[in-house]
């Protein structure tokens, strides 16, 4: 049987259509006595260490059993109710994403709540919003830090509680810096209840009752609303998209049929319940919501959860996972510490290089030969199993989603046996539109639609010019499948915006403002943005993204935005790698200066930089290359609001932050205008 008649007919246990609730409840049955997640010791002051759960040693990680997590999750749910939450109340959580991430969602849903998700590096004003726009009840907040930021906007909310992850915290209004209860330091500011998780844990255990807790769950249908999670605002005020328990499940039953355990795999990579992956991407995002969080639960997995972003490879070493979601951001940071590391060892630059050019040629060739085969073996002794090993060892294949990956990056961990399967998706869809199957991976695209989603392309949206040498059908992708919202949270102008009407009857297709070409072989490839086109002053579209993905394995380039809407030739912002650099120079023997702001503006470097700029022409056409290009001196970050959560480029405060170096770039042509 062809694959995707296999998985369209593929039924287990874990594809139904049951609430969330039930849905966890059902697998931790299954799975009692199985490791569902793994915390690490000394990264947080746990306030249910010692109550709910043991504490771990510092910088080790503890497995929790499906039955110890279940049990937390009950008298979770027991004490949100006992707070008074009950059937749809919306409740936020703004924290990091940690274990007790995963405990409060599984509570509020058993509790009957409505999720409202919060990102952790959230402005007082942003808190504010996604509080309030929800009108919510309460808030779960990971320590007094972000208790604090609530606290500042408390007038413009309508709280009845707040709950703390960390059991000692200190509050701003604390000035002496002591740790303390926070429910001492603001007794007197907060005019809603605060207690800590631990506290809720106790007086969830104290009252619990089966039957009852039962009761809480039945009495919920799988269209209740499960969770409202807000767009990112980049060009306009964030929109409350609505999410069901049945667009979510809806989304697991999907991509369990494309990844689960289904009889014609053989000996293909699954995730099941023998699966462990690394949880390190906002929790309050969609994607890891789906994919790192309710679908590995689903199914019987173990997730451990990472310390930090930047404590990855060092987690992955120390859980030895066998699969795990990311951004492209994280793949090609993660790609620049292997080449790295690699460089500096005993493998050194010319043999790393040599085995990604062998690894990737490997991976392309349908049919490689006896000598092909050789240098591969070679390559995988010499380099790519120390490679693997130091993600754990383990990994089988890792998902990619949350933006475009570059084709030429993801053949190389192709080619290094760390196979990364593209996707694509997004918040209203729950996420996840399109999948590389195990099967049959195309790199360069994000795979075909999932079971049960349509898909198809209104050409009307782009010039077809600029796509005139495409195999199939392209345009702005339109979906429509029972992962897909019903739309946005007393948004009811922007929801009509959203859908187009369906000539043959049936749902509304939804817009998803991404232009994406439908190949005849049943794949997507995805082009750019819709809104993120460039409109040359001479007529030409140009997409930006595949521009500055081709930079993405790189070792001189951190990252680059093209710019050039409105003008007659396209030019890019360059954020030099600094490391990488200053690597490159002591290879060559080149002194370049110890500052890094004379580094950036350093002849030489701009010589290297200007050379990447040339290699990555040579694959664009002529009105498409990079004819101009300003080294900047501040990376994108979310720090400073040049990127979302999810690590993608807030274009418009790009343009804002350097439009001095921008219009340098086109001054003659203003003054020839």
């Amino acid at each position: 049987m062809e694959w995707r008649d296999a998985e369209r007919e593929h039924e287990d246990e874990v594809i139904g259509d049951s609430t969330l609730a039930r849905m966890f409840e059902d697998s931790a049955a299954r799975h009692e006595n199985r490791p569902a997640q793994h915390y690490k010791g000394g990264v947080y002051d746990r306030s249910m260490t010692g109550s709910a759960f043991p504490a771990a040693a510092d910088g080790e990680f503890r497995p929790l059993s499906y039955a110890e997590m279940r049990d937390a999750v009950r008298a979770l749910a027991a004490g949100f109710r006992d707070l008074g939450v009950g059937a749809d109340d919306r409740v936020g959580i703004f924290a990091d994403t940690r274990m007790e991430w995963a405990q409060a969602d599984f509570g509020l849903l058993a509790a009957g709540a409505v999720v409202t998700t919060v990102y952790r590096g959230s402005s007082p004003s942003q808190v504010e919003y996604l509080l309030g726009d929800p009108d919510a009840d309460g808030v779960v907040v990971e320590n007094a830090e972000l208790l604090d930021r609530v606290l500042a906007v408390r007038d413009g909310l309508d709280l009845e509680f707040a709950v703390v992850m960390d059991g000692e915290a200190r509050s701003a209004s604390n000035a002496s810096g002591e740790r303390s209860d926070p429910r001492a330091d603001l007794a007197d500011e907060a005019d809603f209840e605060v207690l800590t998780m631990g506290e809720l844990y106790e007086r969830g255990r104290e009252v619990f009752d089966r039957d009852e807790y039962e009761s809480w769950i039945d009495a919920r249908d799988p269209g209740d609303l499960a969770t409202l999670i807000y767009t990112s605002g980049t060009t306009g005020k964030p929109k409350g998209v609505r999410l069901t328990h049945a667009n979510f499940r809806a989304n697991v039953n999907q991509v369990r049929k494309r990844f689960g355990p289904r009889p014609d795999k053989g000996d293909l990579p699954v995730i099941d319940e023998s699966s462990r992956s690394v949880s390190f991407l906002p929790l309050a995002h969609v994607f890891e919501r789906l994919a790192g969080h309710f679908l590995q639960f689903a199914s019987g997995a173990s997730v451990a959860y990472a310390e930090s972003p930047d404590t990855i490879q060092e987690d992955f070493q120390a859980v030895e996972p066998t699969t795990g979601t990311s951004v492209p951001r994280v793949y090609e940071r993660m790609y620049d510490a292997i080449r790295e590391r690699a460089e500096s060892s005993s493998v050194g630059e010319r043999l790393f290089a040599w085995a990604t050019e062998v690894g990737r040629e490997y991976f392309e060739t349908d049919d490689p030969g006896p000598a092909l085969r050789a240098k591969r073996a070679v390559a995988d002794a010499l380099v790519f199993r120390k490679v693997r090993n130091g993600l754990g060892g383990n990994i089988e294949f890792l998902i990619s989603g949350g933006g475009s990956l570059s084709p030429e990056l993801c053949a190389l961990y192709h080619g290094m046996g760390l196979p990364i399967l593209e996707g694509y998706g997004l918040t209203e869809t729950a996420p996840v539109v399109a999948v590389n199957p195990p099967e049959e991976p195309k790199v360069g695209t994000i795979g075909p639609p999932v079971v049960d989603e349509e898909v198809r392309v209104d050409a009307s949206a782009v010039s077809q010019d600029v796509f005139a040498d495409a195999d199939g059908e392209v345009g702005e992708l339109l979906v429509r499948g029972p992962n897909v919202t019903d739309g946005y949270w007393e948004m009811p102008d922007a929801t009509e915006r959203a859908f187009a009407e369906a000539d043959d009857g049936g749902d509304p297709w939804f817009r998803t403002g991404d232009i994406v070409e439908l190949r005849p072989d049943g794949y997507i490839e995805f082009e750019e943005r819709a809104k993120e086109l460039l409109v040359l002053s001479t007529g030409k579209n140009v997409a930006p993204g595949p521009i500055e993905d081709a930079f993405a394995s790189s070792d001189v380039v951190e990252q680059v935005m093209v710019v050039g809407d409105g003008h007659k030739f396209v030019s890019a912002l360059v954020v030099p790698n600094v490391e990488g650099l200053r690597d490159r120079a002591a290879r060559e023997g080149v002194d370049l200066p110890d500052d890094d702001a004379e580094l950036r503006r350093d002849d030489r470097v701009r010589e290297w930089i200007e050379a990447e700029v040339d290699r990555v022409n040579e694959q664009f056409e002529s009105h498409e290359r990079i004819k101009q290009f300003r080294v900047v001196g501040e990376e994108f970050t979310e720090d400073n609001d040049l990127l979302t959560p999810t690590m993608k480029k807030k274009r418009r405060n790009i343009l804002e932050r350097f439009a001095d170096e921008i219009d340098a770039i086109y001054e003659r042509e203003y003054q020839e205008a």
